[in-house]
């Protein structure tokens, strides 16, 4: 079981359930039921679902009234971001270098003023 805030996180989201669930949420705060609505599957599964986004702490569930509305919680989205902000650059080197490489094999153009 993922021990690290990072780990659990990218746990939550290996599941596409839960990654268009997050999805949903970027709209604004959503109900259980509204949630629910696009997937062919029972209430208690998506409660599961969600149970693991909130342990995440990608979700927040909040009591109001007799109903329980859900909204995105984005930081552990930002964390996961900055993580990947070291692998961004090194991506970005090697595409620079890959593309400096491929300038030095293009074949040098003739000035057609030479002829």
């Amino acid at each position: 079981m993922p021990s690290d805030q990072l780990s659990t996180t990218f746990a939550a989201l290996a599941d596409p359930t839960r990654r268009a669930i997050l999805a949903s949420l970027t709209t604004g705060e959503k109900t259980v039921s509204d949630l629910a609505e696009p997937f062919d599957m029972t209430m208690p599964a998506i409660t599961k679902h969600l149970k693991v986004l909130e342990k995440a702490h990608l979700i927040e569930r909040s009591q109001k009234a007799q109903y329980r509305p859900c909204k995105l919680h984005p930081e552990p989205l930002k964390d996961i971001d900055n993580w990947m902000e070291q692998y961004r650059a090194f991506f970005e080197g090697s595409f620079d270098r890959l593309d400096d490489y491929l300038k030095q094999l293009q074949p040098k153009k003739e000035n057609s003023d030479d002829h």
